[in-house]
C-alpha cells in the first residue's frame, strides 16, 4: 500500500476476506487501547518524548485522557508502550510494556507488544506525540473495520499541504493477526505499510468538514510542542 496520498473514501485494500471474520469492534468494551512511547526521541535530543509536557501535563498522558473519552465507549482496557521511565508512565495508572523486540524497533514493535498482551478481539494503537487526536477515532475506525469486513482500520487526515495521507500508527488492528506480526518482524520487517499490505485494510479519513484541522498533528522537536501548544 502506498502511503503517500489516498482519497478521501473507505475502501478495503489488500487480501480478499478471510473465511472467519472477526468479532466486530462496534461493542462496548471491545477494543484494549496502547500508547506508543517506546521511541528513541531523537529528534527531541533523546528526551522521554511520552513524559514531555503539552499545556501542562505529560503527552501520554493526554493520549490516555482521550482514549477514556472516547465516543461510545468501545474503548476498555489501555496500555502502554514504553522502553525507559517505567516507573513514571506506571504512576499514570494502567499496564506498562516495554518493547520484546531489541534496539528500538519502531512503531510495529509497539503494535507487537500491544497483540500480545491484548485480551479483547481488537487493539488500538495511537502515538504519544498527537495530543489532539479525534474523541470519535475508535468508533470510525470500528465501523469502518466492521463495514468493510476489514483485518485492520486505518485512519488518513489532510496534511498542512491539503494531501489526505494515512496515518498508520493510528490503527485499529484485529487481534487475530498477532501470527503474521510475530512471523514478520522475526523475519526482519519494521514498515508498517508492507505488513499491513498482506491484509484487508480500510482507510478511514478524517476529513470531514467538522473534523478538527489539527487532529493529527504531532511533535517531533520540541520546538513543533511549544508551536503545537499555541495552535
Amino acid at each position: 500500500m502506498n502511503f503517500a496520498s489516498h482519497p478521501s473514501s473507505e475502501h478495503a485494500h489488500g487480501v480478499p476476506p478471510p473465511e472467519n471474520t472477526p468479532m466486530p469492534p462496534t461493542r462496548a468494551g471491545a477494543i484494549t487501547a496502547i500508547i506508543l512511547a517506546g521511541g528513541r526521541g531523537s529528534r527531541m535530543g533523546g528526551v522521554d518524548k511520552g513524559l514531555q509536557n503539552f499545556n501542562g501535563l505529560p503527552l501520554a498522558l493526554h493520549a490516555l485522557m482521550r482514549l477514556r473519552s472516547q465516543t461510545g465507549g468501545l474503548v476498555g482496557e489501555v496500555m502502554i508502550n514504553a522502553n525507559r521511565n517505567l516507573a513514571a508512565y506506571e504512576a499514570f495508572g494502567v499496564p506498562v510494556w516495554p518493547d520484546t523486540l531489541a534496539d528500538y524497533a519502531g512503531p510495529l514493535a509497539g503494535f507487537l507488544t500491544g497483540l500480545e498482551r491484548c485480551e479483547t478481539p481488537w487493539l488500538l494503537t495511537v502515538p504519544c506525540d498527537t495530543p489532539l487526536f479525534p474523541l470519535d477515532l475508535a468508533q470510525r475506525l470500528a465501523e469502518a473495520a466492521a463495514r468493510e469486513n476489514a483485518e485492520i482500520a486505518m485512519a488518513a487526515a489532510p496534511e498542512e499541504d491539503g494531501t489526505v495521507r494515512a496515518q498508520p500508527v493510528f490503527s485499529l488492528l484485529c487481534v487475530d493477526l498477532l501470527e503474521s506480526l510475530v512471523r514478520y518482524t522475526h523475519e526482519g520487517g519494521r514498515k508498517i505499510d508492507r505488513w499491513t499490505a498482506q491484509h484487508r485494510t480500510v482507510l478511514v479519513p478524517f476529513d470531514r468538514a467538522q473534523d478538527e484541522a489539527h487532529a493529527f498533528y504531532n511533535a517531533n522537536t520540541l520546538a513543533e510542542l511549544r508551536a503545537l501548544e499555541r495552535r
